[in-house]
């Protein structure tokens, strides 16, 4: 099997809690089966679909262009979250207002070029401190804080950002589109697509031809 065959993209995006829940899952099946991660970032456009709020540290709402479907959606959606995350000890802390994730996206693939061994270990800490609250991901200083923490080389990061690397994620945003991405956490392998960790059972019998333990 060759390196193409033998790899799964996988689209995250840092402010996705559902990307967040996905990682250690995904992480497990493709050493059960032998693949290749290839991370991939993919910047949700939240407001979109499910508009826009911020709310204050008690959960009070500051601001808001939402409609009553919209706040069910969002609401339910973090409660199926914890849900998931109170079993395996996972913090997921609301967030305070929609996110930029452009550039912690970048960052990821700064990473991947530079540092590529620590690639798992980046994705991890970013989503576990920022799930925690701790964590800027707005911020060019706070992310080259990052590097620094882990290891990661972060000389000519910032300049990169701005260039090369927005170039970079533009491409991969492109071609995202171009194989039908829509959300995260979402995986591509032998050029079909499934969206949802929930998915990966399927994958699985797509892989090997066994749809017996599928419901």
């Amino acid at each position: 099997m060759n390196i193409k065959e033998n790899t799964i993209d996988i689209y995250i995006d840092f402010k996705s809690p559902y990307a967040y829940l996905a990682v250690e899952p995904s992480i497990i099946f493709s050493k059960e089966n032998k693949l290749n991660i290839n991370w991939l970032p993919y910047v949700l456009e939240i407001p979109d679909f499910l508009g826009s709020a911020k709310v204050d540290d008690n959960g009070s709402i500051l601001e808001s262009n939402r409609n009553d479907h919209q706040w069910r959606r969002v609401k339910y959606s973090y409660m199926d979250c914890r849900r998931y995350a109170n079993t395996r000890n996972i913090t997921v802390r609301g967030p305070q207002k929609i996110w930029n994730t452009e550039l912690i996206s970048i960052a990821l693939l700064w990473t991947k070029i530079n540092n590529h061994e620590l690639t798992e270990l980046f994705i991890n800490y970013v989503f576990k401190n920022f799930w925690k609250r701790e964590l800027d991901l707005e911020k060019v200083s706070v992310i080259i804080e990052t590097f620094k923490k882990m290891g990661i080389n972060y000389s000519e990061f910032k300049e990169w950002s701005i260039s090369e690397g927005k170039k970079e994620l533009e491409i991969i945003t492109n071609t995202a589109h171009q194989n039908g991405v829509f959300g995260v956490p979402s995986y591509l392998i032998k050029n079909e697509l499934f969206w949802g960790r929930e998915q990966l059972p399927m994958i699985k019998a797509r892989l090997t031809g066994d749809y017996s333990k599928l419901i």
